[in-house]
């Protein structure tokens, strides 16, 4: 984690808190949406192309982000990369990948296909880089602890961007429950290993419940295929590999696991955009989501990690035009 650290903070600025009130209402934001790639995937990408065999061709699976991770990533260590996502892969996140000089391979009609496909590749000799079953990529993506430990060691008004001097051990200053989105488990895991020496903090992972394989997976105590459904939160949709690290890491390191409806993920977004200023993807709004439905006991300052910000304007347009719920819903 400490080799993941210095590498993620020489290429990447820390991203900010928008510090609310550090409530369930009103939480305070770890704004991953603002990194170069708008997504936290690109701290576990940069781990993981830093530790791959420098001569091996690298190949990837995903939804989008990890890809745009990757790509980021590939430029910054001067590497190629080969990156597979779905046939109906966010137009967004497939436009971005192209500004940063990957084209990728579109192939399946879903995640689970594209990564079946590149899976394939990988067997011709290939360095397969998991976007969450990969040790480096979890220790990359507990790096968003290690700037909460400077950000939150005062009180949440202070500077939104904190200093990064503080040691691994650094006080938090209070108890603090750090909710964040759930797919394949990689940052879950992630959190969950930073908490694991940090007796204040507890991390809760959120589901949309339109995809569920990690919770099912910790229920079951191992990888079982489940239905997935249409979903806002697209970047987090699809099963997860047989074996994957994450489960038994989520199992003993996060406090719990939740679920969220497409509803509260709608009403999240309308949320971040509408009283807190910040667009975010579906999957960067589930924690929040989890939050303001609920779904979550307070306990200390709350933290929110909005994970991502690739949307299309289409999709963002047409949730945020749906009309509010009425008094006493979300």
């Amino acid at each position: 984690m400490r080799t993941a650290w210095r590498l993620v903070a020489a290429h990447l600025a820390p991203t900010p808190v928008d510090p609310g009130a550090g409530t369930a209402r009103e939480p305070a934001l770890k704004l991953e949406s603002l990194q170069p790639t708008g997504s936290f995937k690109v701290r576990g990408a940069l781990a993981a192309l830093a530790a791959a065999p420098p001569r091996s061709p690298v190949v990837t699976a995903s939804a989008g982000n990890h890809a745009l991770g990757l790509a980021f990533a590939a430029r910054a260590l001067g590497r190629e990369v080969t990156v597979v996502v779905a046939e109906n892969a966010s137009p967004a996140k497939v436009r971005l990948l192209r500004r940063l000089g990957v084209d990728p391979v579109q192939t399946g009609a879903c995640y689970d296909d594209a990564e079946a496909y590149a899976r394939r590749l990988a067997r011709d000799g290939a360095h397969y880089i998991s976007a969450y079953n990969d040790p480096h990529v979890i220790a990359g993506q507990s790096t968003i602890g290690r700037e909460l430990d400077a950000q939150l060691g005062g009180s949440l008004g202070g500077s939104l961007g904190g200093s990064l001097g503080g040691s691994l051990g650094g006080s938090l200053g209070g108890p603090v429950t750090v909710v964040c989105g759930v797919g394949g488990g990689g940052l879950a895991a992630g959190l969950g290993l930073w908490a694991a020496g940090r007796p204040q903090v507890r991390v809760i992972g959120v589901e949309a419940a339109a995809s569920t394989a990690v919770s099912a997976a910790v229920a079951a105590g191992r990888q079982v295929p489940v239905d997935v459904g249409p979903t806002l939160a697209d970047g987090m949709a699809g099963n997860i590999e047989p074996g994957s690290v994450t489960v038994g890491l989520v199992a003993r390191h996060v406090d719990r696991l939740v679920t969220v409806t497409e509803d509260e993920i709608g009403a999240a977004l309308r949320y971040l955009a509408g009283e807190r200023g910040h667009v975010a993807e579906g999957a960067g709004a589930v924690a929040v989501a989890a939050l303001l439905a609920g779904k979550v006991t307070p306990h200390g300052r709350m933290v929110a990690v909005v994970s991502g910000r690739n949307i299309t304007l289409r999709a963002l347009a047409a949730v945020l035009a749906r009309p509010r719920p009425g008094p006493g819903a979300l």
